[in-house]
């Protein structure tokens, strides 16, 4: 599986999450939840001071390695957070660093769970501080998406 080791300034991600964990599909559950809110309730349209249109996911406040409970939240990159915690929004910061950089084009859902899938079985020296998805949504057909998903190392 081919990546490669990027620097990464930091970033405001504003949006909505929830607590979950890889077990017995939760996430799974919980994160088509997240994505099904924004798409619904029209969420990336409320948020102020996008940075661009690039929707991105974030898996934070791990528990312990990937098996153990994360927080994930889904928005999109803000210059701010202020104005977006007056409007009920939550926010995470993307720590500046070392990641590793795997991209991906195909559906938004299966195409990302395979990659995950090739992750954890990668020995990385992985952080687990913040890890994030970049949906670059740069066309219409979510068949054939444009994704950057990126692992904080150590």
């Amino acid at each position: 599986m081919n990546y490669e080791i990027v620097n990464v300034d930091k970033k405001l991600v504003s949006g909505i999450g929830t607590l979950t964990t890889n077990e017995n599909n939760k996430a799974m559950k919980d994160i088509s939840e997240i994505w099904g809110k924004l798409i619904e309730e029209n969420v990336f349209h409320k948020i102020s001071g996008a940075i661009d249109k690039k929707g991105i996911a974030l898996y934070t406040d791990y528990e312990g390695d990937y098996t153990k409970p994360y927080y994930f939240l889904a928005g999109c990159e803000v210059e701010d957070v202020k104005s977006n915690i007056e409007k009920g929004f939550e926010y995470r910061e993307i720590p500046e660093g070392k990641y590793a950089k795997f991209t991906v084009q195909g559906d938004v859902k299966s195409a990302v769970i395979e990659v995950w899938e090739n992750i954890w079985k990668l020995n990385l020296d992985r952080k687990y501080s913040c890890d994030f998805e970049v949906y670059h949504n740069d066309s219409e057909d979510m068949d054939n998406q444009i994704i950057d998903i990126y692992i904080s190392l150590n």
